[in-house]
């Protein structure tokens, strides 16, 4: 392998962050374990860092998958090997590359605002491929951040440009900015007008007006803070255009126009609870029938229900205890076996239940005089179990 020629890549995208083709030498080419390492004399592609992921491309017919900084170089990892010396055409993946941009921008324009009106420090932010997210050392509301969102938005509104510049360390000094750690060296600062002062190593739009738009899309409390979700610029708006399509739909599905869903959906709750009140009730008078139907002389009775619920099975075996001093509810088949309750009026069912589970390949307790489960065994193995040992 030829020894490199060049010791430090030029970064290009410093200074253009709307570069995307480019021609560069190949300084070194790294076999790696999943295809080549190329440092480039120059380049367009922005390696990982400061929080935004690589930029993506082409070298060549090359697939760039991935850019790193290694010691002050970028490198590009490709599926494809270059000589040293060899001249190649770069191409950045712009519609990616601007993507990143508008959502590492929109990041610090709101990290910046909750930082300036609540103290709050962005302690950690992911960029993921769905949506950003950021976590705050401090409470937030849904109401500070739909104030927060108004805010964002109205920076994007003032489209002017963010200031990108080194200041020397007695001008850093006195400089108020946001930063996690402490910083060595040329500091590059990123300021978005009163609203953000930030370290950061990062890509930025080249004015505000190009992120679009900005939308919280969540939020919850986390160690101790806030994590807050967001997205911006397209991925923002691909959002909000699935929500508009779900909601025309929805709209339509309740016969309401789409700004009167909310109240759509109460009505529909409202109703739907006052069914299940009716429903309560009407099964409270179908078990009291069940139960009268039982002979007062039956010490357990055991019935056999179609599709009934654990819940509806509790309180079965409770109304029939009211009469007959135990009872035991189930609800199966054969083929997947049967769930179970039972229950006594007067005496402990634990120790029975236990037994009940190994003869019956069955699993499940409780507490006291009451106990549910699954028995795997036929109807009549059952129910001859619980006669012989509640009775």
């Amino acid at each position: 392998m030829v020894k490199r020629v060049i010791d430090m890549t030029d970064k290009l995208f410093y200074k253009d962050v709307r570069g995307s083709e480019f021609e560069a030498v190949v300084t070194d080419c790294k076999k790696t374990e999943n295809g080549y390492e190329i440092i480039l004399d120059r380049t367009y592609f922005y390696p990982e860092g400061g929080g935004q992921p690589a930029d993506n491309g082409t070298l060549g017919n090359a697939f760039v998958s991935d850019v790193q900084d290694v010691n002050g170089d970028v490198a590009h990892y490709t599926d494809k090997a270059f000589d040293v010396g060899e001249q190649i055409h770069g191409k950045v993946d712009m519609l990616r590359r601007h993507t990143l941009m508008q959502q590492h921008s929109g990041e610090h324009i709101v990290s910046g605002l909750i930082h300036n009106k609540f103290g709050y420090d962005n302690v950690g932010f992911h960029m993921g491929s769905e949506c950003i997210t950021i976590d705050f050392n401090g409470i937030l509301t849904a109401d500070d951040l739909a104030d927060i969102e108004k805010r964002a938005n109205d920076v994007i509104y003032e489209d002017f440009e963010p200031t990108i510049f080194y200041p020397s360390k007695e001008e850093l000094d006195r400089l108020e900015y946001r930063s996690k750690k402490e910083l060595e060296g040329d500091v590059r600062i990123v300021s978005f007008g009163s609203c953000d002062t930030c370290a950061c190593c990062g890509l930025h739009v080249v004015r505000t007006g190009e992120i679009g738009l900005i939308k919280i899309t969540g939020f919850q409390k986390y160690k101790g803070g806030t994590r807050v979700t967001m997205l911006a610029g397209r991925q923002a708006y691909e959002d909000c255009a699935v929500k508009d399509r779900l909601n025309h739909a929805i709209s339509g599905m309740l016969s309401a126009k789409p700004y009167d869903i909310q109240s759509a959906v109460e009505r529909l709750m409202k109703e739907r609870n006052e069914i299940k009140e009716q429903l309560v009730e009407t099964k409270k008078k179908l078990f009291a029938l069940k139960r009268d139907c039982i002979d007062k002389d039956v010490k357990c009775a055991v019935l056999f229900e179609d599709d009934m619920e654990p819940f509806d099975m509790r309180v079965l075996t409770e109304t029939i205890l009211e009469k007959i001093p135990s009872a035991a509810v189930l609800s199966g088949n054969e083929e997947n076996g049967y769930k179970y309750c039972i229950g006594s009026a007067t005496a402990d069912v634990q120790a029975f239940v236990k037994e009940a589970n190994k003869m019956l390949n069955g699993r499940g307790g409780g507490r006291g005089n009451m106990a549910q489960g699954s028995f795997a065994a036929k109807a009549s193995d059952i129910e001859r179990c619980i006669r012989n040992g509640m009775d």
